[in-house]
């Protein structure tokens, strides 16, 4: 590896870290994220539970964030076996790296901690979706606390303690939902360096460019606001 290898590695993390950070705002340009957005949808679509006895739309729900949540995990342990494989066969995969056009040459061990990035990169989003995962059941269970609406009537403030617990249990989940999808997406951007540290830094910034668009200037962020 050679100082642009280390400086493109830089620009992929200041990247990565400077959009979790942009997101995590209230605002930014004027505009709340998706994200941030979709948190008020939670905590309305939790206290609706306060008004009704069926219960079974909001398991439905939950049933369906971690059934999603499941297909990701299981996703970043098929990557993983592939990038474990991969170091296996380094020099092939070396040789046939070095066959094509406009590859920057940097040998086997810097191919081989490339595809050790890569390996932090999806475990990070396996361990992530895990935890969301168990999270989403957390929050199932709160829900299935949430007073029925005899008792909610009865006690009103008390009801809506229990549906706060699971819509702070439910944004926690989402957070390492989201955190563990971000890290996909990125990791699209890093395979770039497989080919040249300034693919890397260019194909990060395409990255960065589109999740930012769908953040903050998406249709499905102007679905969410009030008209």
């Amino acid at each position: 590896m050679v100082l642009v290898d280390y400086i493109a590695l830089l620009v992929f993390a200041a990247l990565w870290g400077g959009y979790v950070w942009v997101t995590d705002r209230r605002t930014v340009f004027g505009r709340t994220s998706l994200s941030r957005l979709m948190i008020e949808r939670r905590r309305r679509w939790i206290l609706n539970s306060l008004n009704r006895d069926l219960k079974m739309i909001d398991t439905q729900i939950i049933a369906g964030l971690q059934a999603g949540t499941a297909f990701f995990a299981s996703t970043c342990i098929f990557a993983l076996g592939g990038c474990f494989a991969l170091l296996g066969r380094a020099m092939e995969a070396q040789a046939i790296f070095n066959d094509l056009p406009y590859v920057f040459q940097g040998g086997r061990t810097a191919f081989e901690l490339k595809v050790g990035g890569l390996t932090c990169i999806f475990g990070y989003a396996f361990f992530k979706f895990g935890w969301s995962y168990r999270l989403f059941n957390y929050c199932s269970i709160l829900i299935g606390g949430i007073p029925m609406l005899s008792e909610t009537r009865v006690d009103r403030a008390s009801a809506e303690r229990a549906a706060e617990r699971a819509i702070r249990m439910n944004v926690v989940a989402a957070k390492h939902f989201n955190a563990g999808l971000r890290s996909i997406f990125l990791s699209i951007g890093y395979l770039g360096w497989f080919v040249s540290p300034y693919i890397l830094m260019g194909a990060t910034c395409v990255v960065i460019v589109v999740l930012f668009r769908r953040q903050f200037f998406s249709e499905a962020r102007d679905a969410l606001l009030e008209p």
